[in-house]
């Protein structure tokens, strides 16, 4: 990984109000040698099952999600303020439809066999830990589920283990 430094866990900070709900992130998985990704600003971070963990949210009818369906491995990339633009594409575009990721400026690199956006300025590797779909009558909020999810068509949480940090040097 050119040009980045791995940083321990206890060294990674950041605000994730502003990082993951205003800038975003990029989720990046491979199946059978092609990668893909999408923008979520949806996300947790913190300590699971005595791990370092990062907790991530795709709809199952998003393209993105057969691939981390499919992997052991995935990445979080984190670019900061000054790319909406792409993260509105990478967002809003579907990987069926032809290379967002290229149509974006962007390109995948990958490290240990697990891709990820070289474009990024902070990458996060994560073993995949654990997939739910969420349930609607899990919600303790009355109504609040059917609000959040009209289609019907809730998310699946991704728990992965944080293996690594990477931040541009």
């Amino acid at each position: 990984m050119e040009n980045f430094i791995e940083i321990a866990a206890s060294a990674f900070s950041f605000n994730p109000f502003v990082t993951l709900g205003k800038e975003w992130m990029l989720i990046t998985a491979e199946k059978e040698g092609k990668a893909n990704t999408m923008t979520a600003a949806w996300g947790g971070f913190g300590v699971v099952w005595g791990k370092n963990a990062a907790t991530v949210y795709i709809r199952p009818q998003r393209y993105t999600n057969e691939f981390v369906s499919a992997a052991e491995r995935f990445s979080l990339g984190f670019f900061g303020p000054g790319f909406r633009e792409e993260m509105n594409l990478l967002g809003s575009a579907s990987g069926r439809d032809g290379d967002k990721i290229a149509k974006a400026g962007f390109t995948v690199a990958r490290e240990g066999g697990v891709p990820y956006i070289e474009q990024a300025q902070t990458v996060i590797f994560c073993k995949k830990l654990y997939a739910q779909q969420i349930e609607l009558p899990l919600f303790t909020v009355p109504g609040f589920g059917e609000k959040m999810y009209p289609e019907n068509d809730p998310h699946i949480a991704y728990v992965g283990e944080i293996e690594g940090i990477w931040k541009k040097g």
